[in-house]
């Protein structure tokens, strides 16, 4: 049902069992609020609760508040017409024929004195200051105590922009500041309760949003008081660290602690923004939780091909990201990927239509198989061209067992069959076939070849019997050329390469590995799980030194290692200091040197490549048309994920190459959306992360069999319920602030401005006031600015007539007579000369 009614002259439709603030919300017509939210709606009614607690003590409810309960900040005020009386449109359903005013002075003035009570236990002092906007608050100019400045939000508090618009009585009482706790101790959030307002949008926000009630309120001696129910602590109170309410608080009362610069998902939301396949986490794992698991990989998949793979070999940047981290320990974001692959059923894929566009992958690696499976989902014909007897690259060829099985790589490559991908094995791009015949049988061409050769370096004694290097040996083993391993091994590298060939040394059967590196400690490249499992696994860690002989004769029979005193120089760049005078002699069988790996990109012909990487730009192409490539031949050394995410990124680009759109992922996840309700969950702050069940380091060092055993339903689901939820503080609607009393100073916005006598502020560009001036004809002297060299960037105007009738008739035959006055200082009000 429509209902029509007026609002300020202006015709309105609502809808049945709207309130007048959202009909002239609807309408676009600002009515000032504090207490209302968009996704709260009306606070009026709302109860306390028997006690709420603060550092400063336990506060009981005194029953002094209103029995109708919380009675608002009774700013959305207005007038109807035909009934006595103000107002409040937040609690006001509208009716048929209704006429409303929002603006009469009996409801301006009754707004400002509602404002007054608001501002007298909240420090005002520059919400009345002439120079608040830009204001850095480090200085002030009229010496206001520190204490007694609005708080760091000032520019972008909500109070501030809304006092604006209803005015700040002149002579409102001055604050005077009570110390109240500042609550800082805790994870991700600040509370000050010095800013507080008591608009109960926490409380609300706590109680109606996410159905926790950590936080409520009392009366006492008529003033409603905001803390936690059952303890000063915020955890003790079961806080669920959601950031419900520092979303709604109109003030600084409560705010993000130590957020980032950025887009507000990226900040805090962090496990999305640094996937590099930005796969929304919390949905996969909100869905666990609720037991829907092929949901939940539905949620993967729409971002990610693999996603069992992934959950073996993500080094998941995601979970150094989470904010759960701050409270105990990040989520378990990679297992419990792998738990929902695991746990996910049948699968179908839904390729578009065919395109009749041809392209050729070069790589089957993690990159390279990718971009096969979008370009396939895109409806493109797709030919991989693999040099190996099976596709997989480095996931085949390089990632021990113990850590990627093989049959898991099979069973989830099996996919790829039922996308009618060509693949050619044993075929090396510039020995079997050139890739200037690609660019000449396809339509585009795609290079993920990656970084499949180790990095060597000049070491004299390496080239004795018993030396080996890093990459070549752990194929070497995936293909079975290497099966058993016997004596003494030395590995020399830090990274998670080196922890592989350590751990696949010490599983061949070797009687003693060790492990030196460059780099300290703190400082080695590896993962920290990598480096604690290769130490359970009996790998013994020298960090801090590096190679500086292999000795023996024809065979290896020791290396001597020099101390490394610097790995980076203070710009952070690799430059390896060492001590000389300080060595150690280490008697070994074996060496075994990862340092690294590099690509060899030696096929391709007419594409620039730099620092022994493919050149691309953001799209992932090279200086050749229709040839792009991703995955480590492009960015070099890099992560499974990161390469999956390239071959996405690189077939977006590729399918708007070849006339498509570029939207190559599908939407598989229907129409559930996750309840904004979370719950209380007694002792949620403190629940550790579920341990993955592992295999014991003497099982594990003998054996290629999994380390990692996987999470069971009750351990996923114990895991999944300790997400914050942060992705659903996006959900909480935006306020609707006051229209910006500041206009760009620009023709347009000039043309405007009525011709007549008032005053007017320019403000440079961080809107810090520079002039103050009063004039006879507002737009004439703004239009003067225009085509002055000012560093004003904004105005502001006041209609207001300065002088009588009389004395305007004055002014205006003086200017005719003599012209217009020149400008002034800026300070004043030039006319003022001619009295």
């Amino acid at each position: 049902m429509t209902i029509t009614l007026k609002i300020n002259d202006e015709e309105i439709k609502a809808g049945d069992g709207m309130t007048i603030l959202e009909a002239a919300q609807s309408g676009e017509i600002y009515i000032p609020r504090l207490c209302y939210h968009p996704s709260l709606g009306s606070s009026h009614g709302l109860k306390p609760v028997d006690e709420i607690h603060r550092e400063d003590g336990e506060f009981r409810n005194d029953g002094s508040g209103p029995e109708d309960g919380y009675s608002g900040c009774r700013l959305c005020l207005v007038e109807i017409e035909g009934r006595d009386g103000l107002f409040t449109s937040c609690d006001t359903l509208v009716e048929e024929g209704m006429v409303i005013n929002t603006e009469t002075d009996a409801v301006k003035e009754e707004r400002r004195d509602n404002l007054a009570e608001i501002l007298r236990d909240h420090p005002h002092a520059c919400l009345l200051c002439a120079q608040q906007e830009g204001c850095s608050r480090t200085q002030c100019s009229t010496n206001v105590p520190e204490d007694e400045r609005c708080c760091p939000l000032l520019g972008h508090c909500e109070l501030q922009k809304v006092s604006q618009y209803v005015g700040v009585k002149e002579n409102l009482t001055k604050y005077v500041f009570k110390n109240l706790p500042k609550h800082e101790d805790e994870a991700l959030f600040t509370r000050d309760y010095n800013l507080c307002i008591s608009c109960l949008r926490c409380v609300r926000a706590c109680r109606d949003l996410r159905d926790i009630e950590t936080l409520g309120f009392v009366y006492q001696n008529g003033k409603a008081i905001v803390g936690p129910t059952k303890n000063s602590n915020y955890a003790e109170s079961d806080c669920r660290f959601c950031g419900a309410c520092a979303e709604v608080c109109p003030t600084g009362a409560i705010t993000d602690k130590d957020l980032p610069k950025g887009e507000k998902q990226d900040v805090l939301v962090p496990c999305i923004s640094n996937c590099p396949a930005g796969i929304d986490i919390p949905s996969y794992i909100w869905h666990i939780g609720e037991g829907r698991y092929a949901e939940a990989t539905s949620v993967i998949k729409e971002k990610l091909p693999f996603p069992l793979i992934l959950g073996w070999v993500c080094f998941h940047p995601c979970e150094d990201a989470c904010r759960r981290g701050e409270l105990n320990q990040p989520m378990a974001i990679c297992s419990l990927k792998r738990f929902a692959a695991e746990n996910d059923g049948s699968w179908k894929v839904n390729p578009k239509g065919p395109t009749g566009k041809g392209v050729a992958v070069v790589g089957s690696g993690p990159a390279g198989l990718s971009a096969a499976y979008y370009m396939a989902l895109s409806g493109h014909n797709v030919t991989v061209f693999e040099a190996e007897e099976k596709i997989g690259g480095m996931l085949r060829y390089a990632i021990p067992d113990y850590r990627l099985p093989s049959d898991v790589l099979d069973d989830e490559l099996r996919v790829l069959a039922d996308l009618n991908i060509e693949f050619k094995i044993n075929t090396r791009i510039g020995v079997d076939v050139a890739i200037s015949d690609l660019r000449q049988d396809f339509d585009a061409v795609f290079v993920g070849t990656g970084a499949t050769n180790s990095r060597k370096i000049t070491l004299e004694g390496s080239e004795l019997d018993g030396v080996e290097w890093g990459l070549d040996f752990l194929k070497d083993v995936k293909k079975g050329k290497v099966t058993t391993m016997t004596g003494r091994v030395m590995v020399i590298g830090g990274g998670n390469v080196a922890m592989d060939v350590a751990r696949t040394a010490m599983r061949l059967g070797a009687s003693e590995v060790q492990l030196a590196c460059l780099e300290s400690d703190e400082e080695m490249p590896a993962h920290d799980w990598e480096i604690e499992e290769a130490r359970e696994e009996g790998v013994i860690m020298n960090p801090s030194w590096g190679p500086k002989i292999i000795t023996g004769d024809n065979k290896v029979t020791g290396i001597e290692l020099v101390k490394c005193t610097s790995v980076f120089d203070k710009l952070g760049n690799f430059a390896p200091k060492f001590d000389d005078t300080t060595t150690t002699a280490k008697e070994t069988d074996s060496v075994i040197l990862a340092i690294g790996q590099s690509s060899d990109l030696s096929f391709l012909t007419d594409i620039d490549t730099k620092r022994g990487a493919i050149s691309v730009n953001e799209e992932m192409q090279t200086n050749t048309a229709g040839v792009f490539a991703g995955g480590e031949a492009a960015r070099g050394p890099s992560s499974v994920v990161e390469a999956v995410a390239d071959g996405a990124l690189a077939v977006s680009a590729i399918d708007k190459y070849l006339g498509g759109d570029g939207n190559i992922y599908e939407s598989l996840t229907g129409s559930v959306e996750p309840e904004p309700g979370l719950g209380k969950l007694e002792g949620f702050a403190d629940m550790d992360r579920a341990d993955v069940p592992k295999r014991s380091p003497d099982e594990r060092k003998s054996s290629f069999d999994a380390v990692e055993l996987g999470y069971d339903e009750n351990l996923a689901r114990q895991e999944a319920v300790r997400c914050l939820r942060c992705d659903l503080r996006l959900d909480i609607l935006p306020v609707t602030l006051p229209p910006d009393k500041w206009f760009e100073l620009n023709e347009e916005n000039v043309a405007e401005v009525p011709a007549i006598e008032g005053v007017f502020q320019l403000l440079d560009e961080t809107k810090m006031i520079i002039v103050i001036k009063g004039s006879m004809d507002i737009q004439a002297d703004l239009r003067a600015k225009l085509d002055s060299e000012t560093k004003a960037k904004y105005f502001g105007f006041e209609p207001d007539p300065m002088y009588s009738k009389r004395e305007s008739e004055l002014i205006q035959q003086y200017l005719q007579q003599f012209g217009k006055m020149p400008e002034g200082d800026g300070e004043g009000d030039d006319l003022d000369d001619l009295f």
